[in-house]
């Protein structure tokens, strides 16, 4: 495993703020409730085979997921938008700051250039491609989520950095200053100024970059701004944390859920589509933009089934569905916006 996309773990002042946490214990962090890797009737051994062996339907495309190249430079610096690079990988634009979620703009998504890698048409955003980021959010340490490549050549374009208990222990390995890592507790408030606020709120998933899981703390965020509330997910299976942070916050303008890469074995760690639409509806949000699909196969099911299935599911709630393409602006102040089913069009 290559020494540098491993990163490292906490150690020193770092490790003795984590275990004052009160989501640590027995040597590591802790989900709200029990949270078995696996469901009740599957064994790692069969998970194994089933991922390895089972005959898949169309886990990859054979044609390229559509995009669009929108200059990201040049974004009209008084809207509030968002744009996708597929995954869940975005940046957000909100009273005139930038924030850089969870990018993974190498095209792999793990430690190894030609393991788990992109489908064909989404790589086309680099790091150059990006504006200067005011804040760089960071939901886990996974490396769908947080990648040594990106991360890298992301110094110099970045300000802060706000991520989970002990994830920054990753960052200074990879030369980022202390003074720029924003590390906070589910619970915590980090208030940038009067028009900016971010909460850590949680999540129930796991950690981890190599055979030691959660020595750091896997987070979700609420961004709030006087005209604005967003509900960033990360990672999580459903329970009752959705609903918890639903009552706090009074609902959310927006709510960005994990709807891909999913298995049945993993529903305690993962959410599947039905399930995002009831996480939907307990967080109060006016509308929902589903996640973590249309660019690599992690889960094994066939690559349109998370945007076909929550789509079809849909019919019968109707919630208010964000399914941009990958660069497409989405206008986060004008909720008619449509998008069209663009995976339908690609084999």
């Amino acid at each position: 495993m290559s020494q540098n996309a491993y990163g490292a773990r906490p150690t020193g002042n770092r490790k003795e703020l984590i275990k004052n946490s009160k989501n640590y214990r027995d040597g590591k962090f802790q989900n709200l409730s029990h949270t078995p890797s696996l469901a009740e009737g599957y064994t790692y051994w069969g998970v194994l085979n089933d991922f390895f062996f089972r005959k898949k339907v169309n886990p990859v495309p054979t044609g390229n997921i559509p995009a669009i190249k929108t200059n990201l430079k040049n974004l009209p610096p008084n809207e509030n938008l968002l744009v996708w690079f597929g995954h869940s990988s975005y940046l957000l634009q909100l009273d005139g700051k930038t924030i850089l979620v969870d990018p993974v703009l190498s095209n792999h998504a793990s430690p190894f250039s030609w393991m788990n890698k992109g489908f064909n048409g989404t790589d086309v955003y680099t790091v150059d491609d990006l504006p200067e980021i005011d804040y760089l959010l960071i939901s886990h340490d996974h490396y769908d989520h947080l990648d040594f490549e990106t991360i890298s050549k992301l110094k110099g374009k970045v300000k802060n950095v706000i991520c989970g208990l002990g994830v920054g222990a990753h960052f200074e390995k990879w030369g980022y200053p202390a003074s720029m890592l924003i590390e906070k507790d589910w619970g915590d408030t980090v208030k940038v100024d009067d028009k900016l606020t971010f909460h850590l709120t949680p999540a129930r998933h796991y950690s981890g970059r190599g055979l030691i899981r959660n020595s750091t703390l896997w987070t979700s965020f609420v961004v709030e701004t006087p005209t604005k509330k967003i509900y960033l997910g990360g990672d999580s299976g459903y329970d009752k944390h959705f609903a918890e942070i639903g009552e706090r916050f009074g609902g959310f303008d927006l709510a960005i859920l994990e709807n891909g890469q999913y298995n049945e074995a993993w529903r305690y760690i993962h959410t599947l589509p039905d399930e995002v639409l009831k996480a939907s509806k307990v967080l109060k949000a006016k509308r929902t933009f589903p996640v973590h699909s249309s660019k690599f196969n992690l889960g094994g099911h066939p690559w349109d089934e998370p945007l076909s299935k929550i789509t079809e599911l849909n019919k019968q709630v109707n919630q208010p569905l964000i399914t941009p393409m990958i660069g497409q602006v989405v206008e986060l102040d004008n909720e008619k916006q449509v998008f069209s089913k663009w995976w339908e069009n690609v084999n």
